[in-house]
């Protein structure tokens, strides 16, 4: 007697879109397929035939409910056994946040994990929930302000072309009164010339002179000038651009944003990802971390890293610093070691202040002092990868500060350290309108 072959996955997958399937339906032929699926495929081929043995159906297929049963189990226990650790087979109910990765409390208590941070799956979930509708109202709300530029630069162009029909309709009338009083003088000159010539030979030979003199005329034409008409061009071309260009003029944009995802759990950001402050002792009072502890994260250092990284070209931002006393700024190498530091990570070329004390750090050596600088209020980071060189300025470059010279031989990130409760900002840049 022969034994009966098991079930694999692909018993339970619909042949035309390769997924388990959703409200299956079995034709005359015997084979079945998602509900939608068959459907589908008939309305694109115009013809019901099976796509796999080319069998017409002349009737409308029904429902498999012993297939679409057995489907739902099987979906049941896929999700089960993703649930269980492959080595332990216990339920993974934590999430190592160092690796990403899904654990069990044994998986937790072994060598690879034992001195690595984990979490209950649940509450990285609730974080994520949160999260989401958070960003999302970000993004609502900022295309919200641009929606309201837009009616604003619209009502603006309106009014402009309101502005200029009245102007240009204002000389037009006052052209046409000029031309209705000029015919109207030609009018009445023309009549007593015709009551003239009807007065008699004798009175027009007396009168001739007179008459030749009345009966020139000095009427000019209105003079026409340029942009008598609506300056159609001026609203209609180039549209899209025009509107762009007044809107750009609006706003500011950063040269630098904070990459969120790499800030410690002390920092907050603002809105527009450009400030960041330290609110550890809120934290200490309230007893709760804001942000989960991914892998991009610094786990111990009050640092987050910019989000583009560069590897090539010439790079410019400003840092308000004015009222931090323990602040750095510089750059980091992607690969800066973010977990298990005592200190300042290593891979970070910076300038920084620690109360009074002014001082650059890189890589190689520690702290050194600087000596004979007021506190800065702003500081510009200059970072030239074609030449090596990271320098650091003032806002007009009269003071430079320190000038590092290295050769960067992979990605570096802009890098801000906040251990003060005051916050540290990247200053906007603005559009200088168009020549």
């Amino acid at each position: 007697m022969a034994s009966k072959r098991p079930f694999c996955d692909a018993d339970f997958l619909c042949a035309v879109c390769h997924d388990v399937f959703d409200r299956p339906v079995v034709l005359l032929c015997g084979h079945s397929f998602c509900k939608d699926c068959i459907e589908r495929y008939w309305s694109v081929n115009d013809s019901r035939q099976c796509p796999m043995c080319r069998q017409t159906s002349a009737n409308t297929p029904s429902l498999n409910l012993a297939l679409g049963n057995l489907c739902q189990a099987f979906l049941h226990h896929k999700r089960h056994l993703e649930e269980l650790c492959e080595v332990h087979q216990e339920k993974r109910t934590l999430v190592c946040c160092d690796d990403e990765q899904l654990l069990c409390e044994i998986c937790e208590q072994s060598e690879e994990h034992r001195n690595h941070t984990s979490r209950p799956v649940q509450e990285v979930v609730e974080e994520h929930k949160y999260d989401a509708p958070d960003l999302e109202n970000r993004i609502k709300a900022g295309f919200k302000d641009i929606h309201q530029l837009l009616i604003h630069e619209e009502k603006a162009m309106f009014n402009e072309l309101k502005l200029e029909k009245k102007e240009k309709l204002e000389s037009l009338k006052s052209k046409n009164e000029i031309i209705s009083e000029e015919i109207h003088m030609l009018t009445t000159t023309i009549k007593d010339l015709e009551k003239e010539l009807n007065s008699g030979d004798i009175r027009i030979i007396q009168n001739f002179k007179e008459t030749l003199k009345r009966a020139q005329c000095k009427f000019q034409a209105p003079e026409i000038t340029s942009g008598d008409l609506l300056d159609s061009a001026k609203y209609l071309g180039n549209f899209e651009l025009n509107v762009w260009k007044k809107m750009r003029n609006r706003f500011s944009y950063s040269p630098v944003v904070l990459d969120l995802n790499t800030a410690c759990h002390q920092l907050s950001a603002c809105t527009n990802l450009t400030t960041i402050s330290n609110h550890e002792d809120l934290m200490e009072e309230d007893g709760q971390e804001c942000l989960p502890l991914n892998r991009e994260r610094f786990a111990d250092c009050p640092c987050v890293l910019g989000y583009v990284g560069y590897s090539t070209g010439k790079h410019t931002w400003d840092v308000d610093v004015e009222e931090n006393t323990s602040w750095m700024v510089g750059v980091a190498v992607e690969s800066v070691q973010r977990r298990g530091t005592n200190g300042l990570p290593r891979g970070i070329w910076c300038m920084g202040l620690d109360g009074d004390v002014l001082s650059v750090t890189d890589p190689l050596e520690s702290r050194v002092p600087l000596h004979g600088f007021a506190k800065p209020t702003v500081v510009r980071v200059n970072l030239d990868l074609s030449a090596g060189r990271l320098s650091f300025s003032d806002l007009l470059g009269q003071t430079v500060y320190h000038t590092f010279t290295h050769n960067f031989t992979e990605k570096v990130f802009p890098f801000f350290y906040n251990e003060c409760a005051y916050p540290i900002s990247i200053l906007p840049v603005v559009e200088s309108k168009e020549k």
